[in-house]
């Protein structure tokens, strides 16, 4: 099952956004990877370990995580 993982980045810069994200994209079982720069926050949905996407990112700044949870499955209604 997918678990969808919040962490809060301190990046300052696009260049330190992108290695983090090439960091990430890395692991196997990433399905999908979101950034929101204003908020600093990245979204990771997937299959991967909460502890090695921190292990990951904190060679590249400093990382705090938020949440870690199921993400949303769409069910199909029958109609």
């Amino acid at each position: 099952m997918a678990m969808k993982v919040v962490l809060k980045l301190h990046v300052h810069d696009e260049k330190e956004k992108k290695k983090a994200m090439k960091s990430v994209s890395s692991l196997s079982g990433i399905l999908s990877l979101a950034m929101n720069m204003k908020e600093k926050k990245l979204t990771v949905v997937g299959d991967a370990d909460p502890m090695k996407i921190v292990g990951k990112l904190k060679k590249y700044c400093h990382v705090e995580l938020l949440t870690v949870g199921p993400s949303k499955s769409r069910k199909k209604r029958k109609g």
